[in-house]
């Protein structure tokens, strides 16, 4: 390719950061550059999210803003890649004639082969039926951590959710498969590995007929070199006690996200959800994995939530005290069954997001209040984004990105583990310094 240049800009979730690390992997195997300044790019690559509403229109806006270096800057050929071209690739076709291609979730590993015929002057769309998708990775977090996905697509139907729609059917990776790229990524430098699929709990359902994930945490305990393994996106119905003993062992941190999305059980019915008792799900976790932290999300305004279900989920919500806590505002995704329900007026939306939150803030005040004094582990992360005096790290209760930090005093290398005493709380960040290394 001589010295094309390709920028890949990624959106959304962690998985799709595994999809733009794929096709970064992909294109350097082809001799393509990689660069990070769109300006300088031949070719621009914008993998889409389409999520939640606002997540369309961040992506759109992303497609926008890069179709203007085709008169700005060198750009050649810009691809739509991700969620919203495997949903909206004719729309978008036809809506923003700067695309020049358009890539499914699916057909991730055929992005050389549609860049090239972009470049020859063509109009293409690669857009087929979802599927796993595997290949070389370049990594694009920081080199200490990465994110380690062990399956792809959902069988749950959601009422509010596109997934499978643009995911497919739930497909397990082979477990040698997802020990070969962790070893890998151990020997690379990553000291955490961060397991995410739709519904990690389900992994290798599909494979054996029965949950294999924490057999999969002990065969990744192993691994010499990794300190901590993080469990993301679980699901409520599928926590069972071998899964909770599994998360006692050393490596794994004592963190679990687990999300709940309401309280009511007939917004949960509503909703496709599993009705079952939370608190006493809570309670069961906290005490077979003692100190765990928690991570749940909330959606507000669902179509049938009435003033008594979202009450309901805000006695939940102060009573539950979980530590990490995301709350969406309901917004209807097209071919939902949600979307066709009557939605609720915007302004009752936004008072109970406000209220919801305004709660969870004092909750999380009382919980970083009681680690004052405490010694914790921490996970050093760099300097922080705020100042290079200040290094910022994590805790086993916080993962990169979507929950808080602890920031450090002193300089401490990347990937280092050390102990810290919490000497003071600020909103959802923890102020510490470093003892000694744990």
């Amino acid at each position: 390719m001589g010295n094309l240049q390709v920028a890949v800009v990624s959106l959304g979730c962690d998985k799709n950061t595994i999809d733009s690390e794929i096709m970064l992997g992909i294109l350097v195997q082809h001799g393509f550059a990689i660069t990070t300044d769109p300006q300088e790019a031949d070719v621009i690559v914008v993998n889409t999210c389409c999520f939640i509403e606002d997540a369309q229109q961040e992506s759109i806006d992303c497609i926008l803003e890069s179709a203007q270096y085709k008169t700005m800057g060198k750009c050649r050929s810009l691809v739509v890649a991700g969620c919203l071209a495997q949903r909206f690739s004719e729309e978008l076709s036809s809506e923003i004639p700067e695309v020049d291609g358009f890539l499914g979730t699916g057909q991730v590993s055929q992005v050389v082969e549609l860049i090239n015929r972009t470049l020859e002057g063509k109009r293409v769309s690669y857009v087929g039926k979802p599927a796993l998708v595997e290949g070389p990775r370049i990594v694009s977090t920081p080199t200490h951590y990465a994110y380690l996905k062990i399956a792809e697509g959902c069988d749950h139907r959601c009422g509010f959710c596109v997934i499978p729609s643009v995911r497919g059917r739930f497909t397990s990776r082979p477990v040698e498969r997802v020990l070969d790229e962790a070893k890998g990524l151990v020997a690379a430098g990553a000291k955490e590995l961060i397991l995410v699929a739709q519904d990690t709990s389900r992994y290798g359902m599909d494979l054996e007929g029965r949950p294999l994930l924490a057999s999969l945490l002990h065969s990744l305990h192993e691994i010499e070199g990794l300190r901590w393994i993080r469990v993301l996106y679980t699901y409520p119905a599928q926590i069972n006690d071998e899964l909770l003993t599994a998360l006692r062992l050393p490596k794994v941190c004592r963190y679990l996200d687990l999300p709940l999305q309401h309280a009511s059980p007939r917004v949960l019915r509503s909703m496709g959800r599993p009705v079952m008792d939370y608190r006493r799900l809570i309670a069961s976790i906290r005490e077979k994995v003692p100190g765990i932290s928690l991570r749940t999300t909330f959606i507000v305004g669902y179509p049938t939530e009435e003033e008594e279900d979202f009450q309901q989920l805000l006695d939940f919500v102060q009573e539950a005290k979980i530590e990490n806590l995301g709350v969406f505002q309901f917004s209807p995704q097209e071919g939902t069954k949600a979307a066709r329900l009557p939605q609720l007026p915007t302004q009752v939306v936004q008072e109970r997001y406000a209220k919801i939150m305004e709660v969870q803030q004092g909750i999380v005040d009382m919980l970083n209040e009681e680690l004052i004094g405490t010694v914790l582990p921490v996970m050093v992360d760099g300097p922080s984004m705020e100042s290079n005096l200040v290094y910022q790290g994590r805790h086993e209760g916080q993962a990169p990105d979507i929950d808080g930090l602890v920031y450090l005093g002193v300089e401490s290398l990347p990937g280092t583990v050390v102990n810290v005493r919490i000497t003071d709380a600020h909103a959802y960040d923890l102020v510490g310094e470093v003892l000694d290394f744990a």
